[in-house]
């Protein structure tokens, strides 16, 4: 197989609220040091360049730009603004046209700005290889996660017939994407050999448009807009949907490789156990934190100090003159906590584009 004219697009929208109240308008989830001494985006953007492509865009909304070139030293041409928040399927469907325009060969490895992998050199010959299916068969690829746990935040992925791949390699058609299961039902998908859905994707920029043109209407209906009036008449012609359930759901065309490294979505506090490093006891530190006979925490100190002691398996996040304490096997629920705290609290979102 040779390879294609790869371009990348990285989703660097929303908050991430799972992360409050480290997590804000100002500087959202991407923005924070989760897995390295250096922001989520960071670390994506040094990972996707080894990909050795033919250009970047980061696809965020119009608030995000100078906070993101700020971390990342990015140029204004690497940036695709949203000018309004409608889902990824929306936004990469203009991503596709923008850069089909640029190169009508162009494969496109759509990433999310707040993913951890390693190691990279297994993702980046990983990506190679499904951008090269991608061009050979005409699939929309999504990249798919062999589980090593029950997860309930995850969607799951149903593997179908094989497709013939290079040797160290997995790909097969997709029976069924699955939405985020119950703790049993995780079970089950697990015994049953079902993948995560990672939410990464590779495909021929001209074969997603054309899925998505035959299967989206809520997409396919902007079209005349965008040639017409360009981004700003697109988004506000289409509706608010996902790239899941407007094009991958309903097309023939969807395939799955198995990734061949290690990867976790930074999908909430909990997440840190996984990222980075624990001491004897199991205790996750990061900044100015003290551990007194307490194990099995998750401590963030983002301007100050924290000491804890003689607690276990607690949350303790502290930033500016505001501390959060709660059990640690409440951190994925951290956003049903926040429903019932006063706005003056929990400083509500107001993102520039929900596409990450």
């Amino acid at each position: 197989m040779t390879d294609p004219p790869l371009w990348i697009t990285i989703l660097a929208g929303g908050v991430g609220s799972r992360f409050w109240p480290v997590s804000t308008p100002a500087r959202p989830k991407q923005l924070l040091p989760l897995a390295s001494q250096e922001p989520l985006i960071v670390d994506t953007i040094q990972r996707a360049r080894k990909l050795k492509g033919q250009g970047l865009r980061v696809l965020t909304g119009r608030t995000m730009v100078e906070p993101i070139q700020e971390a990342t030293g990015l140029r204004n041409h690497e940036f695709l603004i949203e000018p309004q928040a409608k889902g990824t399927g929306p936004v990469l469907f203009w991503a596709a046209w923008e850069l089909a325009k640029e190169d009508p060969d162009a494969v496109i490895v759509s990433l999310h700005s707040d993913h951890v992998i390693r190691p990279e050199p297994a993702f980046v010959g990983l990506l190679r290889t499904a951008a090269a299916l991608a061009a050979r068969d005409s699939l929309l690829l999504t990249v798919a996660v062999p589980p090593d746990r029950p997860e309930t935040g995850y969607g799951y992925i149903r593997p179908g017939e094989s497709v013939t791949a290079p040797e160290g390699y997995r790909a097969y058609r997709v029976d069924a994407f699955v939405e985020k299961p119950d703790r049993e039902t995780a079970r089950r998908y697990v015994d049953e050999g079902y993948r995560w859905n990672s939410g990464i994707f590779v495909w021929k920029a001209r074969t997603f448009l054309d899925e998505a043109m035959a299967h989206a209407p809520e997409i396919a209906r902007g079209v005349d807009a965008l040639e017409q009036g360009g981004p700003e008449a697109f988004f506000a012609a289409v509706d608010n949907i996902t790239v899941d359930e407007a094009v991958l759901e309903r097309s023939r065309r969807v395939g799955s490789i198995d990734a061949t490294f290690e990867w976790d979505d930074v999908g909430s506090w909990e997440a840190l156990s996984r990222t980075r490093s624990q001491d004897s006891l199991g205790n996750t530190a990061h900044g100015d934190v003290h551990l007194v006979e307490s194990s099995g925490n998750i401590a963030f100190a983002d301007e100050g100090r924290l000491v804890l002691l003689g607690v276990r398996d607690l949350v303790v996040v502290q930033t500016g003159d505001l501390t959060v304490v709660l059990p640690r096997s409440e951190a994925p629920d951290l956003k049903r906590y926040l429903k019932a705290l006063p706005e003056s609290v929990v400083r509500p979102p107001t993102p520039g584009g929900d596409s990450g």
